[in-house]
């Protein structure tokens, strides 16, 4: 179901063998194949895990944000890196992702955008809607770059 106030994004899993499977959805071409990650029993190295889609949703949502508002404000930039790091850490003996470290560099043409860089960078991990729909910290490190 879908409306302007609700949208729906299918996403299925197929088991493939092992500790492996392939996700896909009705609405995108491309399958993703993800795997129980190295650190646990019967990991596999060199496969996207939960823990990285976890880190990815973060990420991606952090970008696509920021893109809508710069587009929005006229916002004029060259480029847009963001490293990120979801940390899982075992809290009462369980495993939660307790924080995901986001650090975005813009770059800038002009040095006196640096600042507004800084705001929109700002308003975008702050309406991002993966950030404030998941429990675990967002550690926010923005930096504005002149090119």
């Amino acid at each position: 179901m879908s409306s302007f106030d609700e949208h729906s994004y299918a996403v299925n899993l197929k088991w493939s063998g092992g500790r492996k499977g392939v996700l896909s959805s009705p609405d995108l071409t491309e399958t993703i194949e993800v795997a129980t990650p190295p650190e646990f029993d019967g990991g596999v190295a060199g496969v996207w895990s939960p823990e990285h889609l976890y880190t990815a949703s973060v990420v991606s949502c952090l970008l696509t944000s920021f893109l809508a508002i710069a587009e929005y404000s006229k916002f004029p930039f060259e480029d847009l890196q963001i490293e990120s790091e979801g940390v899982m850490r075992k809290v009462d003996g369980k495993f939660i992702m307790e924080k995901v470290i986001l650090r975005p560099v813009l770059t800038v043409a002009d040095a006196a955008q640096e600042a507004k860089g800084i705001r929109l960078l700002e308003k975008a991990e702050h309406i991002c809607l993966i950030s404030r729909s998941i429990k675990s910290e967002i550690q926010f490190e923005p930096r504005v770059v002149t090119g």
